[in-house]
């Protein structure tokens, strides 16, 4: 990862075709609220919340498609440096110490991780990481599913991506501390 050094990742276009950040987005579409990100609401597919269970945390959002699944984090980052290129590092390095396989390559939204992960029973499963640095933001996802083998599923999931707005906020945070994710005012009604 030497050569990419701590410079930030993200596509040409990010400012214009996403991920967003909350300064950039003059008309909001019709989003569903988690806090630190807002997902364009779409009828096709289902949000699902990650939940911690010794702190009860919300620490993921997921996304599922036609079987295919987007995980989403949103993480604090510094204002003039890029943290995706360290933690892919730090991801490849963790997958092939499990004797897991990784490898690097470059995606429409910049350098990707394809790793095979391997599970308790022997097996192994398959995810796609993603990342973009955005302003004092980074967004990782991790993508599963049948869109590893379908280009048409695997740009759909981009797609997905490259929608989402990241609200920062403005409060001081250290690097790579993990963005507030909060369940959306319907939700809470529907659970009390």
């Amino acid at each position: 990862m030497l050569e990419y050094g701590n410079s930030k990742s993200a596509p040409i276009d990010r400012v214009s075709a996403g991920p967003f950040d909350s300064s950039e987005v003059i008309q909001l579409k019709p989003s569903v609220d988690f806090g630190a990100l807002q997902i364009p609401i779409r009828d096709d597919v289902s949000l699902k919340l990650e939940v911690e269970e010794v702190s009860s945390r919300i620490v993921a959002l997921t996304v599922d498609h036609q079987g295919s699944s987007l995980q989403l984090q949103a993480f604090s980052a510094p204002g003039s440096e890029g943290i995706w290129h360290d933690i892919r590092a730090a991801l490849d390095s963790s997958i092939q110490s499990q004797n897991g396989k990784t490898e690097t390559v470059v995606g429409p939204l910049g350098p990707e991780l394809n790793a095979q992960i391997p599970t308790r029973d022997g097996s192994f499963r398959l995810a796609k990481f993603i990342g973009v640095d955005g302003p004092k933001w980074f967004l990782r996802g991790v993508i599963s599913g049948p869109a590893l083998a379908d280009t048409l599923a695997m740009t759909y999931m981009i797609d997905i991506f490259r929608s989402v707005i990241v609200m920062r906020g403005v409060a001081p945070m250290p690097p790579k501390e993990l963005l507030q994710l909060i369940a959306p005012a319907a939700a809470k009604k529907a659970i009390s």
